[in-house]
C-alpha cells in the first residue's frame, strides 16, 4: 500500500470507505475509538500519497513538509494511545484492569515520539518501493529498538488481552504482519506496519458489526 503514490491514494480511499462505514453502525459511544481506526488510518494512506508526491517534486516543500509530519504524527505518538485506550474503553468491566499496563506503556512510547516529531522536521526518502522515514530521537538510534517495542506491546498487546475473540484474532494478525514488516522491510518497519494495519481494517468493521447486533463474543 505503500508503494507508490497512486497505490496509497487508492488503498487510503478503499480503507477510509472501511472507515466510513465502521463509525455508522457503532451503537456504543464507548466503541467509537476503536471502530474510527479504520477511517483514521485510510486518512493516514493519503496523507502519505502526498509524502510521495513531494519525493517526486509534484507539490510545494512546504505542503509535502507538513504531509510529512502529519503522517508522523498519527503513525508515532497517536496510534499507541489511541489503540490501548479504544480497547480500554471497549471491553467488558472486569477486564480492563489487565489493559491499563499496555495503556501505560503506550503513553510512554508516545510522550517520547511525540517530542521527537516536535523537536525537528521529519524527513522522508523514497527507498524503492517504500518510504523512509526520519525523526530526530533523544538519545539517538539507539533509543528505536525499546520504542519500537513499546509501541507494538501497547498496539498489539492490548488488543491479546482484550478477551474478545474478534479483537484478539485481529491482535494475532497484526502481530503475524508486523514480524513480516521487520523480517521484510527493516528500514521501513513503521511505514510499511502502518499500511498493513490499514489492511486488516475490515476486521474492525467485522467487530462493530457484531457489537451491533449485540452478540459480544467474550
Amino acid at each position: 500500500m505503500c508503494w507508490s503514490a497512486t497505490a496509497d491514494l487508492v488503498a487510503g480511499g478503499a480503507v477510509t470507505a472501511v472507515g466510513v462505514a465502521c463509525v455508522a453502525q457503532v451503537r456504543r459511544l464507548r466503541d467509537l475509538p476503536l471502530a474510527a481506526l479504520p477511517l483514521l488510518l485510510g486518512v493516514h494512506q493519503m496523507i502519505e500519497s502526498v509524502v510521495w508526491r513531494g519525493e517526486l517534486g509534484e507539490v510545494a516543500e512546504g505542503t509535502a513538509a507538513a504531509a510529512r509530519t502529519a503522517w508522523a504524527v498519527i503513525a508515532l505518538p497517536v496510534l499507541p494511545v489511541l489503540v490501548p485506550f479504544g480497547v480500554l474503553l471497549a471491553v467488558a468491566p472486569s477486564v480492563r484492569r489487565r489493559v491499563v499496563p499496555f495503556c501505560v506503556v503506550g503513553l510512554a512510547a508516545a510522550a517520547v515520539l511525540g517530542f521527537a516529531v516536535a523537536s525537528e522536521p521529519v524527513a522522508a526518502q523514497a527507498r524503492g518501493h517504500t518510504l523512509g522515514y526520519g525523526i530526530g530521537l533523544p538519545g539517538g538510534a539507539g533509543v528505536a529498538p525499546p520504542l519500537i517495542a513499546g509501541y507494538l506491546v501497547a498496539t498489539v498487546g492490548s488488543l491479546l488481552v482484550s478477551g474478545d475473540r474478534l479483537l484478539r484474532l485481529l491482535g494475532t494478525v497484526v502481530a503475524v504482519g508486523a514480524a513480516l514488516c521487520v523480517v521484510l522491510w527493516k528500514l521501513e518497519f513503521i511505514s510499511t506496519w502502518c499500511a498493513f494495519a490499514a489492511v486488516v481494517s475490515g476486521g474492525l468493521l467485522a467487530w462493530v458489526r457484531t457489537r451491533m447486533r449485540g452478540q459480544v463474543l467474550i
